[in-house]
């Protein structure tokens, strides 16, 4: 875990491979013409967002920060060596990007004529930050891992010609070791350290952390975590208090402001020390899995042992609060092999976590303080100990403070030492540009990870065909270092007992962060804020078991169909097994623990089932239905678009809003709907569907949405500039239910922007998909042909003035923009820079789909004109967000937000 500094079977990580997710290809859809351009939004001018792409290798654990496109020198590597533990952060460089030869492409990109203004005069560096554990007594390993990867050799300048040569590198690095082993480094790889002050990298590591990263921050009280969203605005003053072997407590003001005002010699060096004397443990994990098990009212003098019994109600006391730690052992006639060595483990815990709480809260008292961060290897996600400290901070300050924790606490003094290299473009960093993910890599066991780093897909999946699960228990052999190797990722048995999701398992898993510097909020949000996309609460134990099971129960059909689509190959089969066995893996951890992997939401599972698939290597899992379904709905577009001219207005416009709703029953994640399918075919289906919409529907505004397309009482109403519609699946979905719409504005005058998702999920179609869609659906309708010709979709068409058209046609572009998400939903906070940039100048979005428009965002308020429409497909979110049921319609029409 990366918060867990004392957690000895932390694999280091050994792959750099990177697999592309999606690409940005610098697509900022706009049609020709000033009128209508989208210019790319620059508010952070230190990055450079040519060429962005989010990638991720899914083949690691730990977590890693994506930097695509990372500007100026920078260092590869920076180290914080503890006495028990190295924690140790690089960079890892993508490979130059390669120019697109693809023409339709390039003929957008020489279309829209966008550049991120002044381009560099070297390459743009891509890649992650890796973070990687040893144990400090195994620094030869570490030196080891170094020199296989030649992180001491890594040029920061790669556009240069010239090799480093060896004996000039400079590492920081920050801890006691940077003394300690300075000669070691400079003998076993002739690099020299340069030590970086430790309490400096402990603050700016902490200040970079909480404001680039969410949910970085939360509290735990009664074994419940919380997590806590801090505003970079709001961040500062606070009380870090640092338990380590003793407890430094450090006031910080803001960057670079601190002040180490306090601390004590009673830490975690303390609880060890006496532990080990006491108890004969011989680990610090030992001592507080022992702990767990313990009743420290057989050694501690309580307030009831003093009053008989009775509370101490006159000063709050209640008969269980401790008067004294160890009280009991003074009036009893025992030996020190008379008391049990878990109540004494537990007495010892209570009573150091309860003295660093209390001198933690007269602390932040001196200062006028209300937060208190807690980190440093004593804690380590331990809920017990968390528990204690929270309990103390609140009983002090009698609930006006709160105590909180770190995520990555265990890393802070790294990535204060590797932000200590100058120009590395990262202070301005922000929670959205992070994506995080949380992939198998090594399989866990008892939440911690056991065995070695996974070098490759085909280890994965044999290490995942050994998995066994009983219930909640998930169990694997614990392989051992192959001989005649360096050790590198060869860990002993675990000295814990762990083969089972302990209830209080509490070290939280830390996933992959890819830093994404095209993602931006997406602007017409009115309070960005106060935007949850989650429309379901997850937190209700009710609803989380229940979209659980329903994931669990999905699984079969989707492995079925990613199988088939790669063709029902015997590598298919084994990689489709491994794929169920992970995910799970996952469900299973989640039950046991939801906040695992920080603020669980409907949107994050949805999305984890997703990256989990890609992770096995099956990037498109509903390829060949999507392509069936695309061709039998283009075969009877022509018919619906002549069916749709021969209406009046006002019918046209009731009949497109029916055919979105009634084409939105192909949905490939819905049980119900997948047994529709063998019942007729898709066009049989969506005829089924759109005859059976009758009005009203469960939530009906189409009344107000008419109003304000064709006016009332005579009075005109202005047409929409630009409207954003974001698609949701293939096939009749997209070509029979959102085209006809998109048609429906274009002919009005309105440009039109299709936001598709940047990669698969189901059988939701893609940004890449579209062009050919349009492509295709532009055979047979001129408004969509001139429209895809203004917009750079159709760049092959030969446009001849005489060829027929009408004059009466659209002059309005149709564009296509990724989202810059894989996942049936989508979180507004964390769009691609194209569609934000397309957003500036949209006054009407239109979000479709269970997933966009239910799952997410039903309760979203913009600044612009919203229409949310999709068919529930789900009977319980039908009766938990519209009190209706499964094949119920939602057609809400809002005006813009006043917020």
């Amino acid at each position: 875990m990366a918060g867990r500094e004392d957690d000895e079977h932390d694999p280091p990580i050994l792959d750099d491979k990177t697999e592309a997710e999606a690409k940005s290809s610098e697509r900022d859809m706009a049609p020709q013409g000033p009128a209508t351009s989208i210019h790319r939004s620059g508010s952070r001018p230190q990055l450079d967002l040519s060429k962005a792409e989010i990638q991720g290798n899914f083949e690691e654990r730990d977590p890693t920060i994506l930097l695509p496109n990372q500007s100026d020198d920078i260092s590869h590597l920076a180290l914080d060596i503890g006495g028990s533990l190295i924690k140790l952060l690089y960079f890892s460089r993508h490979e130059d990007y390669s120019n697109d030869d693809d023409k339709r492409k390039k003929t957008i990109k020489e279309r829209l004529g966008l550049t991120n203004g002044k381009l560099r005069s070297y390459p743009v560096l891509g890649g992650r930050l890796h973070f990687v554990k040893f144990e400090t007594h195994k620094i030869n390993e570490c030196l080891d891992f170094i020199h296989s990867k030649q992180l001491h050799r890594r040029d920061p300048y790669p556009w240069s010609s010239k090799t480093l040569p060896l004996g000039t590198g400079v590492i920081k690095v920050t801890g006691g070791g940077a003394y300690k082993f300075a000669d070691l480094f400079k003998e076993r790889l002739g690099v020299s350290i340069e030590k970086e002050d430790e309490m400096h990298c402990l603050v700016s590591g902490a200040n970079f952390l909480l404001k680039a990263i969410r949910h970085e921050a939360y509290t735990h009280m009664e074994g419940e975590k919380e997590f806590v969203q801090i505003e970079p605005n709001d961040l500062y003053p606070y009380l870090l208090v640092n338990v380590g072997s003793g407890v430094s407590i450090i006031k910080v003001d803001g960057e670079g402001k601190f002040e180490r005002v306090s601390g004590t010699n009673v830490g975690g060096g303390t609880y060890w020390g006496l532990g080990r004397l006491l108890t004969k443990c011989k680990s610090f994990d030992e001592l507080l899995e022992l702990s767990q098990k313990g009743d420290n009212s057989t050694i501690d003098m309580l307030v009831g042992d003093i009053y008989g019994g009775m509370d101490y109600s006159k000063i709050g006391l209640s008969a269980s609060t401790i008067a004294s730690s160890f009280g009991k052992a003074i009036s009893e006639n025992k030996e020190l092999e008379d008391y049990r060595p878990e109540d004494i483990s537990l007495s010892l815990l209570r009573m150091i976590s309860y003295n660093i709480g209390q001198i933690s809260y007269l602390n932040a008292l001196r200062f006028g303080l209300k937060r208190i961060f807690f980190g440093g290897f004593f804690i380590r996600g331990h809920a017990y100990t968390m528990d204690t400290i929270s309990f103390a901070v609140h009983f002090w300050s009698k609930g006006d403070m709160q105590a909180m924790f770190l995520r990555h606490e265990g890393f802070l003094g790294a990535m204060g030492a590797f932000m200590s290299y100058e120009k590395h473009g990262l202070d301005d960093l922000m929670s959205h540009q992070l994506v995080e993910r949380f992939p198998m890599g090594a399989p866990y066991t008892g939440g911690n990870i056991h065995g070695p780093p996974l070098g490759d897909l085909n280890e994965k999946i044999s290490w995942m065909e050994k998995f066994v699960r009983r219930g909640t228990e998930i169990t694997a052999p614990v392989p051992m270092t192959p001989s005649k190797t360096t050790g590198l990722g060869g860990f002993d048995v675990p000295s814990s007992r762990g083969s089972a999701l302990r209830s209080d398992a509490s070290a939280l898993n830390v996933g992959v962060l890819h830093l994404v510097p095209t993602l931006e909020v997406f602007p017409l949000l009115a309070d960005p804020k106060m935007y949850e996309p989650n429309t379901i609460d997850l937190s209700d134990q009710g609803e989380r078991e229940y979209w659980l099971k329903v994931l669990s129960e999905h699984l079969p059909d989707l492995v079925d169909t990613a199988v088939a689509s790669e063709g029902g190959t015997e590598d298919a089969k084994r990689r489709g097994d491994a794929f169920a066995r992970a995910f799970s893996a996952h469900l299973a951890r989640l039950m046991e623990e939801p906040a695992a992997y920080g603020k669980l939401g409907l949107a994050n599972l949805l999305e984890l089932r997703e990256e989990c698939l890609r992770e096995f290597q099956f990037v498109d899992a509903y390829r060949s239905i999507k392509q069936r379904e695309n061709e039998a709905s283009l075969a009877v577009l022509p018919d619906l678009l002549e069916e749709l001219d021969s209406m009046s207005e006002e019918a046209r416009l009731l009949t497109l809003i029916e055919g979105v709703l009634a084409a939105n029953i192909f949905d490939w994640g819905s049980r119900a709907c997948v047994d529709l399918y063998h019942k007729g075919t898709i066009i049989e289906i969506y005829r089924m569907s759109r005859n059976k919409m009758q009005r009203p529907w469960r939530v009906d505004d189409f009344d107000a949405f008419k109003e304000r397309m064709l006016g009332s009482g005579g009075k005109q109403p202005h047409r929409h500039k630009r409207a954003l519609l974001f698609v949701d699946n293939s096939g009749a979905d997209v070509i029979l239910g959102m085209l006809p719409l998109a048609r429906e504005f274009l002919r009005r005058g309105t440009e039109v922007v299709l936001v598709a998702n940047s990669l698969p999920a189901l059988n939701d179609v893609t940004a890449m998909e579209l062009p050919d869609i349009v492509a295709g659906a532009a055979k047979h309708c001129d408004i969509l042909r001139r429209a895809a010709e203004m917009g750079g979709l159709l760049v092959d068409a030969m446009v001849n003035p005489g060829d027929g058209s009408k004059n009466d046609l659209t002059s309005a572009p149709l564009m296509v923009v990724e989202n810059g998400c894989g996942s049936p939903c989508i979180d507004l906070r964390q769009v691609s820079s194209e569609l934000a940039a397309a957003a500036k100048d949209a006054d009407l979005v239109v979000l479709e789909g269970m997933g966009r428009a239910l799952h997410t965002n039903f309760n979203a308020q913009f600044k612009c004109e919203a229409l949310k429409l999709a068919m529930v497909k789900n009977q319980r979110l039908a009766e938990k967000l519209i009190n209706g049921n499964i094949y119920d319609s939602v057609c809400r029409y809002e005006p813009p937000s006043l917020s």
